[in-house]
């Protein structure tokens, strides 16, 4: 009598300094696009998380705020959420790139996690794509020797380069069980959660390197047009921490916040499957990033 398959299912999540790649390999994992990205450190502020869907499993990829020596109460909060997180999943991705030498933040990270209770850790190498062969068989020695990994693996989510092979070994230390979501959903994000992203990850493009820390995106409303079904109007709002941070993310007459909106709207369009109508206002809220009041308005 042949054996029935085993299913798995379970959660992975993807932990490292800023910039590392672990949003654009969650994208690279589900297939889709679930988390934004950009060249900016500190890009993602939630934990993310993506689903793949196999026959024989289904893996739930969470990918966290890149973890940090914090200088403000939203950076603790953020730090605090990677903990959690890494406390909650199956098996531990830490990742970091194949194009830079390990740093004191990827050590600080170790030691976090060699302090903490937690599952399997297996080390990601990142961005080969970026790297000579060279360079990537020193980092691939210099990471074997930080921690104990039960696995070092090297991966490119820009060319694929072992997407698949990381997929595999992530399954492989998931529990037995069923599925966890609904067939086709590929992240538990709410809408509005990730409309919000998309504004914010348009605004990031092309901004100074001091305003990606300073910029958040509630979602205000969220209402079909009046006599118009094919039509979805949003009013969104961008916070900044200063008048001129407000100047910057506005532009020479508007033309950059334009842009923005320009930007935005087309993948939130994609993301929903119909025409909207984008509004975009930037507001200032002083030191929000500091103001535990302004931190619970902005959903942290």
């Amino acid at each position: 009598m042949i054996a029935p398959a085993v299913h798995r299912s379970g959660f992975a999540c993807l932990v490292g300094r800023p910039n590392v790649g672990k949003s654009t390999l969650t994208n690279a994992l589900v297939g889709q696009k679930v988390a934004i990205t950009s060249g900016r450190p500190q890009t993602t502020r939630h934990a993310v998380r993506g689903i793949v869907h196999r026959p024989d499993a289904q893996l739930v990829v969470v990918d966290t705020p890149g973890m940090h020596r914090p200088r403000t109460l939203l950076g603790q909060r953020l730090d605090d959420v990677v903990r959690t997180t890494w406390a909650e999943v199956d098996v531990i991705a830490f990742c970091t790139p194949a194009d830079e030498a390990a740093g004191p933040g990827d050590r600080f990270i170790l030691r976090e996690l060699a302090g903490a209770r937690r599952p399997p850790l297996l080390a990601v190498v990142t961005k080969t794509d970026l790297a000579t062969p060279g360079e990537l068989t020193q980092k691939l020695v210099e990471v074997s020797a930080l921690a104990d990994f039960a696995d070092v693996v090297p991966t490119s989510a820009v060319s694929a380069y072992q997407v698949g092979l990381l997929a595999d070994l992530l399954i492989a230390r998931l529990p037995e069980g069923p599925q966890l979501y609904p067939d086709g959903e590929l992240t538990d994000q709410p809408e509005q959660v990730m409309i919000a992203e998309l504004i914010r990850e348009a605004a990031l493009d092309g901004v100074r390197d001091e305003l990606p820390h300073s910029i958040a995106v509630t979602i205000e409303e969220m209402r079909p047009r009046a006599n118009r079904s094919d039509l979805l109007d949003v009013y969104a709002t961008l916070f900044v921490e200063r008048p001129s941070q407000k100047a910057i993310v506005i532009g020479h007459r508007g033309e950059r916040l334009k842009r923005v909106g320009t930007t935005a709207r087309a993948h939130i369009e994609a993301l929903l499957g119909t025409k909207i109508y984008l509004d975009l206002h930037v507001s200032v809220l002083k030191d929000w990033q500091r103001n535990p009041k302004h931190l619970r308005r902005l959903g942290f």
